[in-house]
């Protein structure tokens, strides 16, 4: 596992990027939950924390974990669809390179064997662990239980708002499940 992230890390694939490549990810091979997210943002990316933002502030809550459980690779694994920022674009930031999860993905998802849950982020995440659900409104993957050991969320970003206030049962009957299922997998 060491191997691998210190490849990943010093992966220059994009080299390209607005703000050059700065590969982001956090693996331990006893890692019991992993968040497939989408990318780095800008503010991720110059700290050289993911989710070190108001992001993760409502993640972090959404799951019940603490900075310190948040953040210790041995139970939490964070491993983007793309590790390093894309750029900005319009209205946000741009889609993950579309080279990174094929060098990378496969290889760090076999080197954490004791996974019990992927919680998925976005559509890039679910396209790639959950193919067979890709194009379906965000609204349902979320709703219905998708696959035994993942749940899709919502990006956790202040710019969704709207669906939040939009689909209330997501913090009425969601989280309080997503809740107790992080408790017992942490445990």
């Amino acid at each position: 596992m060491e191997k691998l992230l210190a490849n990943i890390r010093a992966c220059r694939i994009c080299e390209g990027l607005p703000l050059g490549p700065r590969p982001l990810v956090q693996a331990n091979a006893s890692a019991r939950i992993l968040i497939a997210g989408q990318a780095p943002g800008r503010l991720a990316h110059a700290k050289g924390i993911p989710f070190d933002d108001a992001s993760g502030n409502r993640l972090r809550d959404w799951l019940g974990l603490d900075r310190a459980q948040f953040y210790c690779a041995q139970k939490v694994a964070i491993a983007p669809m793309g590790f390093c920022f894309p750029g900005a674009g319009k209205s946000g930031d741009l889609p993950p390179r579309a080279e990174c999860a094929p060098q990378w993905r496969a290889q760090l998802l076999a080197a954490m064997p004791a996974l019990e849950l992927v919680l998925i982020i976005g559509r890039y995440a679910v396209a790639w662990h959950l193919p067979q659900m890709k194009g379906l409104p965000l609204a349902e993957l979320v709703r219905d239980k998708v696959a035994p050991h993942a749940q899709v969320l919502p990006h956790p970003s202040p710019r969704n708002n709207r669906w939040l206030k939009q689909n209330p049962w997501f913090e009425a009957r969601i989280l309080p499940q997503l809740r107790s299922r992080i408790a017992e997998v942490m445990a």
